[in-house]
C-alpha cells in the first residue's frame, strides 16, 4: 500500500468542493425549494450526484463496495480527473505504451503534462526491460494501461501488470473498456492488495450505451473520495443513469448481444482469411479485429466510397486497419465489399 496523498496534488488534497443542494438533502420526498429549480415538468430536477441507485447495481454486479465506484461522463472524464488530481502541469509526467488509446496523450496536452510513450514490443505486450527504469522516477504520477488495447486488440499479460504495481508508487489505471469481450476476467479483484490501483470500464461497448456517456472506475475508498470532491456536481444526467439501471436490469439482454457480438467475430475472422489483401489478421480480446493490408490508405478511401467505415490506423501501426464487429448483415456487406479487391 502506498500514501495516496503523497501523490495527489496539494491544492486538490485543501480544495473546498462545492456542496450541491442534493448534497444537502438527498430525500425524493418534500416539497423541493431549494435549487432555484423550475417546478414544472418531468425533467425539472436535479439528479443525484452521486448516482446511488445506479452504484447499488454495480457494486453487487462487480463484488466491490459503493464507495470503491465513481462514474464520469464516459471513461474520458475519468482519464481527465486523473491528470487534473495527481499531475502538476508542467512538471510532473505519465507514461503508457504505444500505440493505444488517443485520448490519454490528448488529455496530457491538455493538462500541460508530459506524456512518456513507450512503444510495444512487436506481439503487442509491455517491454518491461525498457519499461524497468522509469517505475523509479517521481515525477511519473500516471501510468495508463490499456487491456485489452485499443487497437491492437490484445490482453495485456496480468503477470506484467502486477509487477508493475508492484514497483511503480504511483497512480496506474487499467483501461478495461473491452473487459466483457475477453476469455479473462477482469483484474478489478487487484484492488484488495492495492490502493493504487484505478480500473476503468464502460457502458459505452457491451452494454451498447454509447450515447449515454458512461465510464466507470473502481479504486480504493480514498481515491474515489478524491474523484467525488473535484468532478463537477451532476456530472451525469438523471436521463443516463437511468438508461445504465436499465441496462443493469436487463441482464439476459446484455448476455445476448455479448453472445452475438462473439459469434459474428469468429464469422468475420473466417471470411476475412479469404481475402487475399489481407496479410494478418491480429488476435483479438475485444469487439474489434486490427488487419494489416497491402495498401491501408487505398483500400480505406475504397470502402469510405461504398459508404463503408472503419477505422483507418496506419499512422499508429504501418497498413493497418481496425473494423468493429458489426451485425451479420453489416459484416457480410464489408466481406463482400472487401472480395472486389482481393
Amino acid at each position: 500500500m502506498i500514501d495516496i496523498n503523497q501523490i495527489v496534488r496539494p491544492n486538490i488534497l485543501t480544495l473546498n468542493p462545492y456542496t450541491s443542494a442534493r448534497d444537502a438533502h438527498t430525500g425524493r420526498e418534500g416539497v423541493f425549494l431549494d435549487a432555484n429549480e423550475n417546478p414544472y415538468g418531468t425533467l425539472n430536477r436535479y439528479p443525484d450526484p452521486y448516482q446511488r441507485k445506479l452504484k447499488q447495481k454495480l457494486a453487487i454486479l462487480k463484488g466491490v463496495a459503493q464507495e470503491n465506484i465513481f462514474i464520469g461522463n464516459g471513461s474520458d472524464e475519468v482519464i481527465d480527473l486523473a491528470f487534473r488530481i495527481f499531475c502538476n502541469p508542467g512538471e510532473d509526467k505519465v507514461l503508457t505504451f504505444s500505440p493505444t488509446y488517443g485520448m490519454y496523450s490528448v488529455s496530457a496536452a491538455i493538462n500541460n503534462i508530459e506524456l512518456i510513450n513507450l512503444p510495444l514490443a512487436t506481439n503487442f505486450q509491455i517491454n518491461m526491460d525498457e519499461l524497468s527504469p522509469y517505475l523509479n522516477d517521481s515525477s511519473i504520477k500516471l501510468i495508463f494501461i490499456c487491456s485489452p488495447n485499443n487497437p491492437t486488440g490484445n490482453l495485456i499479460y496480468s503477470a506484467d501488470i502486477e509487477l508493475i504495481l508492484n514497483q511503480f508508487e504511483g497512480i496506474v489505471i487499467l483501461d478495461e473498456a473491452y473487459i466483457d469481450f475477453a476469455n479473462r476476467d477482469s483484474l478489478i479483484g487487484l484492488l484488495q492488495s492495492h490502493n493504487n490501483l484505478i480500473v476503468m470500464q464502460t457502458f459505452s461497448k457491451a452494454w451498447g450505451l454509447a450515447a449515454a456517456r458512461l465510464g466507470t472506475a473502481y479504486s480504493s475508498e480514498e481515491i474515489i473520495a478524491i474523484y467525488n470532491r473535484v468532478k463537477p456536481p451532476y456530472n451525469v444526467s438523471a436521463i443516463n443513469q437511468q438508461a445504465a439501471i436499465d441496462a443493469l436490469d436487463n441482464i439476459k439482454n446484455y448476455k445476448e448481444k455479448l453472445a452475438l457480438i462473439k459469434t459474428e467475430k469468429e464469422r468475420l475472422i473466417t471470411k476475412l482469411k479469404t481475402i487475399h489483401r489481407i496479410k494478418t489478421i491480429y488476435p483479438s480480446d475485444a469487439n474489434f479485429l486490427l488487419i494489416e493490408v497491402t495498401d491501408a490508405n487505398r483500400l480505406y478511401k475504397d470502402l469510405v466510397a461504398k459508404k463503408i467505415i472503419i477505422r483507418n490506423r496506419d499512422k499508429q501501426i504501418a497498413n493497418c486497419l481496425r473494423i468493429s464487429i458489426g451485425t451479420a448483415e453489416e459484416n457480410e456487406k464489408l466481406i463482400n465489399a472487401l472480395r472486389t479487391y482481393a
